[in-house]
């Protein structure tokens, strides 16, 4: 089959499936974003988007950059289809717009889309966060819920053009329009649990020249970016109650200080600085690292020494990492919001405690630097949870068979895809 996967970042999400139908001998064209990194072993073809037009109104930027992205890929398509090249199936992730005008191009290829988030005024993550006197958060204005209808815009003519849909997890599909739920597959990206295993001769050496090893009080959280939606103010928060209570403990803190959802703060650099002038003059900072972004093989090393490993989301797209620190049989204290206690359940295979409570959260903490011993099924568990229900095998043929789908064949993934998982808790 010739199969063309769209990303503006490629390969994205999508890097264990078109590795995967690339070795088993498809066709596969990569088409990503000037920035794209790439794949070995598949080809691609970048685009650039040049002087983009301001949006005619402040509520349709993402409407009129989608367009302008659709247009882009869609004469590029076009190029393609006149050199005699036509995909029997399209996957993207249509966040971004690339997906927009693939139909007018190439009506009869199978278009398959990636649906992480439908954008909702209330009861998911706006207005998850307390106002500043710690009372519930105001309910969105008008004007924040009309941008978020019109975001929405992009995902509804998405979600109509594409011929299956799928999103990684029950609470993510949830979000989406009813009309449109029968059309959504839930199935997993799916993570390496051959290369992400647990490791007790892994070392991990630090800028400091402190070299940490599975067995030592090594507390780590890892983010994209340090902010909010991913709980970095929660953590720091309830970092001086940690040390206090295990002075030898070491806080590993990976990500870097941009910011990937949200906005910057009003009075600081970034997250990281505003926290630090917050609660640093009550932190021994010389137990406190900050790596910044580092390299997956670091990333990996940090989740193998890890003795409790603290993971926090608005109810918003599930992190790769907590599944990865899963996998890495991590002791993972996490924020017990959806879609996270749809792969975690507290004293099953992790620890749970409420996003906002930084005295649960040290206790979690402390809990499991000094009992490792308790937890060691746990950590076993988490694994399991992983290896038998988001794995790459799992994800990598829940994706081949939409894409190349009889609509018998597709009944049957999508069975298998949405069925229940061991140890797994639905949302």
């Amino acid at each position: 089959m010739n199969i063309l996967i769209l990303h503006p970042n490629f390969p994205g999400q999508f890097r264990h499936v078109a590795a995967h139908l690339a070795k088993t001998g498809h066709d596969v064209l990569g088409v990503g974003a000037k920035h794209s990194p790439g794949l070995p072993g598949v080809r691609l073809i970048r685009y650039e988007i040049r002087n983009p037009p301001k949006a005619a109104h402040r509520y349709l930027g993402t409407v009129t950059n989608a367009a302008v992205r659709g247009e882009a890929v869609g004469k590029l398509l076009l190029e393609l289809k006149k050199q005699g090249w036509t995909p029997d199936a399209v996957l993207a992730h249509p966040g971004w717009g690339e997906a927009l005008y693939v139909k007018d191009v190439f009506p009869d290829a199978r278009l398959v889309s990636l649906f992480e988030f439908y954008y909702h005024a209330q009861g998911a993550d706006v207005g998850f966060e307390p106002g500043p006197d710690g009372k519930p958060a105001q309910p969105a204005d008008f004007d924040l819920a009309a941008r978020l209808t019109s975001r929405n815009m992009l995902h509804l003519m998405n979600l109509e053009r594409c011929d299956a849909a799928v999103s990684p997890t029950h609470w993510q599909k949830s979000l989406h329009p009813a009309a449109y739920l029968d059309k959504i597959l839930v199935a997993h990206e799916g993570v390496d649990t051959d290369l992400l295993t647990p490791d007790a001769q892994t070392r991990l050496k630090l800028s400091t020249g402190l070299e940490l090893a599975p067995g030592d009080p090594v507390v780590s959280f890892v983010a994209r970016n340090l902010e909010p939606y991913r709980g970095f103010h929660v953590f720091m928060r309830a970092l001086p109650e940690i040390q206090r209570r295990n002075p030898q403990a070491i806080a590993v803190i990976a990500g870097g200080d941009g910011v990937s959802y949200g906005a910057k703060p009003r009075d600081a650099k970034n997250w990281r600085e505003k926290l630090l002038a917050e609660v640093g003059p009550r932190l021994d900072l010389s137990r406190v690292v900050f790596t910044g972004r580092i390299p997956y093989a670091a990333y990996r090393a940090l989740l193998r020494v890890s003795a409790a490993h603290v993971y926090l989301t608005y109810p918003f797209v599930l992190s790769w990492s907590m599944l990865e620190a899963m996998s890495c049989g991590c002791l993972v204290a996490a924020s017990a919001t959806p879609p996270v206690l749809e792969m975690l359940e507290h004293e099953k295979n992790g620890l749970t405690f409420n996003f906002f409570d930084t005295d649960a959260l040290a206790a979690r903490v402390t809990d499991a630097l000094t009992r490792p011993g308790d937890y060691a099924a746990l950590r076993a568990a988490a694994r399991k949870t992983v290896v038998d229900g988001y794995g790459v095998a799992r994800g990598v043929t829940a994706y081949a068979a939409l894409l190349n789908a009889s609509p018998s064949v597709e009944a049957e993934s999508r069975h298998a895809a949405s069925a229940p998982q061991a140890d797994m808790p639905q949302a």
